[in-house]
């Protein structure tokens, strides 16, 4: 707990000794929801250096349906929720396509719910959204400001989750983010570093160029976010994070293997005509992170160091 220490009211000019006393600070509770996935796994690992600030409630679908209002409403209110870190998302892109209804429901409908509930209780929202709301036709990196052109049901969901947030809940940070790894769940860099030892070759796509990103490293700039709003102010809006840098997946999968000593299996370069999907995916989608690093003056590893950290600690865990 926090403690504030200061004189008494009763203090007088006279004293020759300053009574000292104490008093407890309550930690503002924030709620965590996907919670199980990749992302709140990596807030809940990185939270031990700020319990005196924050009392952190990490829920999934078996403690809390965020679909379900009334049950949000309940929650946040019976918890007296400050603040709401929303981590949940239906994220597999082309399951999506015919998935739509509950695709829909948890991107965009789940968000609304929490958004209505946080302007009804009087928290605040940070809501982690996609690199899919872009259509990928840039040539220079995406900035908080360029017009969204989603091309995917993921991305359209996605997209209308976070106008619907902030239309309920004007006091919100929403977070675009790509390519999403880490030690924990089912992720691309996993998937190399499985398929490099079971395999002699690989095929990758290497004409789509984004930014990968650790979520060890998302998940430290939203508690470093929550600690300057308790500091200073809650500055909502729009927000790109990913790491620093660019690369396609083939030069990325070539870097996973790399780090991971996998010598043995040949990667080749492919373009995205020969390795359809249903959902399109942007061609590019850099993000431009000039925002959150002026704003909240976070700094942001370059992604072939947070990588490398990845790779490391999943070696130790095998």
């Amino acid at each position: 707990m926090a403690f504030f220490t200061g004189n008494k009211p009763s203090d007088t000019q006279d004293n020759k000794s300053k009574n000292v006393f104490l008093f407890e600070l309550t930690p503002k509770n924030i709620l965590i929801t996907g919670a199980n996935g990749q992302l709140g796994n990596e807030i809940r690992r990185n939270v031990a250096n700020h319990e005196n600030n924050f009392r952190f409630f990490f829920t999934d679908v078996a403690e809390l349906d965020i679909t379900n209002l009334e049950a949000v409403e309940r929650f946040i209110k019976e918890n007296n929720i400050s603040y709401i870190v929303n981590c949940a998302a239906y994220t597999a892109v082309d399951k999506a396509e015919d998935d739509i209804e509950l695709c829909y429901k948890i991107n965009k409908d789940a968000v609304i719910n929490l958004g209505v509930a946080a302007s009804n209780n009087n928290a605040k929202v940070i809501h982690v959204s996609t690199d899919y709301v872009y259509d990928g036709t840039a040539t220079a990196p995406y900035s908080e400001n360029d017009a969204v052109n989603p091309q995917s049901v993921y991305g359209k969901s996605k997209y209308e989750g976070e106008v619907g947030l902030l239309r309920v809940c004007p006091e919100s940070i929403i977070m675009r983010t790509a390519w999403l790894y880490s030690i924990f769940g089912n992720n691309f860099v996993k998937t190399m570093i499985k398929y490099g030892k079971e395999r002699d070759s690989l095929n990758v796509v290497a004409d789509q160029k984004g930014s990968p990103t650790n979520a060890g490293d998302l998940a430290k700039a939203i508690i470093q976010i929550l600690d300057y709003s308790e500091a200073k102010t809650f500055e909502k809006g729009v927000y790109h994070y990913s790491n620093e840098g660019a690369t396609t997946w083939y030069d990325f999968t070539v870097m996973i293997h790399k780090y991971a000593g996998i010598t043995d299996c040949r990667v080749n370069p492919i373009t995205t005509d020969q390795y359809p999907t249903k959902a399109t995916r942007p061609q590019y989608s850099v993000l431009d992170k000039s925002k959150i690093k002026d704003t909240f003056k976070i700094s942001i590893p370059k992604w072939e160091d947070s990588l490398a950290i990845c790779i490391k600690e999943l070696s130790e865990i095998n």
